[in-house]
């Protein structure tokens, strides 16, 4: 099965087209599909999709639909206005369509419409929502949406500032800021509704009780946090409890709330100070799963897919033996088993696991899975990506190979010629295997040579797998006429607990022992690579690392690229808002009582050995790693005489989403490169 997914994931469609490179406005220009859902009955599946509206410098998102019944349905459009945006599509029990909309005045609602046709109907009043969740019996709607602490309905309001105060923002306690935006006085919280008619009557009820918090996290979590109980009469969520600990704890918690809001939550997991998270229920009712860390302060541990027993409150570690982090869960329709995702080795594949007895047996190949929607009769759809093809969904029914439903970019890449991806191991620090990939361009004549970029990736516990990215595409590269190489250092995910853990404390130290040896490695096996005409390009981490290159690999790169990077570990420590991340990092302490352990890789203090031409991006909103840490290392560079340019977004935060700002980034780092290496391209 795998090299048939292999093959696949390569291929688009078959329209003739004259071969070409792909582009960064390839990339942009790309629809992204979102989750399947399906209905019920197993018949329809139902996505969204975002387009690119490149004049208004944004995306917009409709509603698709694919008749899984029909042999030859394609997929179409479905409920969708061209001025509006319509997300997150979800049945009810009764097969009607749940979605998000701005349809009316800008403020997203819930609408919900007949999978046979007909109008739309809103569902919920105009409160500008996050999310929802309907109910399993259909009786009640849960909705999340930003209110002030201690809102008892969706009409508690944030109370306007008077004309007689000044601008100034006000603190007592951390976060101040979090990813992008100040602290405001609001958070994500829960409120139900009931739902009767296809109407929401009313502005909810809160269900939280004294808890303070968001649910779903912020920034970025979803409805992968919230479940109903089958009944409808008990919500799940995962939250983690605010106050002067929140920027140094990774305790998030589930917690169990009577649906009618007339009891204060149950926390169901007390005793774990690390992470519990993504609760989700069986579909007989009977058993609670949730994935949990064991280490508070870590946000990079290993998840552990756990199940409580719901009746009795008996809990059991379902993956305690496998050592694989599970990244999302979906309950297969007898409640006997659960498809989970988890990175292993450059993939993402989807795997069983078996409730009996915890057995874990791998389903998919090749490529990034995601998105896993059980279907009522077996298998399930999900969405499958790699280095060389954008997500669409596919669907496994128990069989050998996967079928591919949708090819939703065929037409925009028609003709597109794709970089050779191949895979590599070596011996890195501490003689363990270490793995990276190279992409040879397509463009590449025989028995040519083609500059390199050598891509870090960021985390630093991440990897650069054989997934899609619309921000770091090593396509995007390869199409420009660059050779990618990229290492799954010591920190990388994918290869086992003992490996993701072998960065901390070692930051500027494994690491940059296997992006020696890999890149060393990578040269002498493939002779498509021009070793002695390089640049090192990367991102977060991989920022840091970059800085960190310059102090000690001064000689080895023609240029640096290094986007949101750590220059001084010192000002990080204090600079930074999710201080539990950067503490666990560098021992599990705060700066001033273990000073050491920071200054030990602080790029800061090399600066004098800095002698590589560098580019240095940074944005404004970045609350992550503060823009100060970049244009403090242009200083560095235009002090030591340094060839330097500094790029700030003043309108992103720690990644680069504008449409028309991700074509200037790909533009100023191809000029860069192509600057220092002579790439004609």
């Amino acid at each position: 099965m795998k090299s048939l997914l292999i093959a696949a994931l390569g291929a688009t469609c078959c329209f003739p087209a004259l071969a070409r490179p792909f582009t960064p406005q390839d990339m942009v220009s790309l629809s992204r599909v979102g989750a399947p859902a399906v209905s019920p009955d197993g018949r329809w599946m139902v996505w969204d999709q975002r387009e690119t509206d490149l004049a208004a410098n944004k995306g917009r998102q409709d509603l698709w639909r694919l008749d899984l019944r029909a042999s030859g349905a394609k997929p179409e459009k479905f409920a969708s206005l061209a001025e509006a945006n319509e997300s997150d599509p979800a049945f009810g029990p009764d097969g009607m369509l749940y979605f998000l909309s701005d349809r009316r005045g800008g403020k997203s609602a819930v609408w919900r419409v007949a999978m046979g046709g007909g109008a739309a109907a809103q569902v919920t009043g105009d409160y500008d929502l996050s999310g929802f969740k309907v109910s399993p019996t259909g009786g009640a709607i849960l909705v999340w949406a930003d209110r002030p602490v201690g809102a008892r309905s969706l009409d508690d309001m944030p109370a306007k500032p008077s004309p007689e105060q000044g601008s100034a923002r006000t603190f007592d306690q951390l976060f101040v800021r979090h990813w992008d935006k100040w602290a405001d006085g609001q958070r994500s919280q829960l409120f139900v509704i009931p739902l009767a008619n296809g109407r929401a009557t009313g502005a909810g009820r809160a269900i939280e009780g004294g808890l303070v918090g968001d649910t779903p996290q912020q920034p970025g979590a979803g409805g992968e946090q919230i479940a109903w109980s089958r009944d409808g009469r008990m919500v799940y969520f995962a939250l983690r409890e605010a106050g002067r600990i929140e920027s140094t704890s990774t305790n998030l918690d589930i917690f169990a709330a009577p649906a009618d809001g007339t009891t204060p939550p149950i926390n169901l997991t007390p005793d774990n100070k690390a992470t519990d998270t993504l609760p989700t229920v069986s579909p007989d009712g009977r058993w609670l799963a949730w994935v949990a860390m064991q280490r508070p302060g870590y946000e990079a541990d290993r998840q552990i897919l756990m199940l409580r027993e719901i009746a009795t409150g008996a809990v059991r570690m379902l993956t305690g033996s496998w050592d694989r982090s599970v990244e999302s869960i979906a309950w297969a329709p007898d409640s006997r088993a659960l498809f989970v995702t988890a990175e292993d080795t450059l993939d993402v594949p989807v795997f069983r696991v078996d409730v009996a007895d915890g057995k874990v047996h791998r389903i998919t190949g090749a490529g990034h899975a995601a998105n896993v929607a059980a279907l009522p009769k077996g298998g399930f759809v999900y969405t499958l990506d790699s280095l060389t093809a954008p997500a669409d969904i596919w669907r496994w029914d128990g069989s050998a190979a996967a079928t591919r439903l949708t090819s939703q970019n065929a037409a925009r890449l028609a003709g597109v010629e794709w970089g050779q991806v191949s895979r590599f191991s070596f011996k890195g620090a501490q003689g363990d295997t270490v793995w990276g990939f190279a992409v040879r361009p397509a463009s590449l004549p025989a028995g040519a040579k083609a500059p390199i970029a050598f891509l870090v990736h960021g985390g630093p516990q991440g990897s650069f797998n054989d997934s899609w990215s619309y921000r770091w595409n090593p396509s995007a590269w390869a199409g420009h006429g660059y050779a990618v190489v990229s290492v799954d250092f010591h920190g990388s995910t994918g290869y086992g607990q003992a490996f993701t853990d072998a960065i901390n404390r070692e930051w500027g130290g494994r690491p940059l022992t296997d992006l020696k040896a890999g890149l060393k490695a990578a040269t002498e096996k493939f002779d498509f690579l021009d070793g002695a005409n390089a640049c090192a390009a990367g991102g977060s981490y991989g920022g840091y690392m970059m800085n960190w290159i310059e102090g000690n690999w001064p000689d080895r790169f023609k240029c640096i690229v290094q986007h949101d990077g750590v220059f001084d570990a010192r000002a990080m420590a204090y600079e930074t808002e999710e201080l539990w991340f950067d503490e666990w990092e560098h021992g599990g302490h705060p700066y001033y009582d273990a000073p050491a352990e920071f200054e030990r890789w602080n790029p800061v203090n090399k600066v004098a050995d800095w002698k590589t031409p560098q580019l240095v991006i940074t944005s404004e909103k970045d609350f992550r790693i503060p823009y100060t840490q970049g244009i403090a290392a242009f200083t560095a560079l235009q002090r030591r005489e340094i060839p330097s340019r500094l790029i700030v977004f003043p309108d992103e935060n720690h990644w680069v989403l504008k449409p028309k700002n991700s074509l200037q980034w790909y533009a100023e780092v191809f000029g860069w490169m192509d600057r220092w290496t002579g790439n004609a391209r």
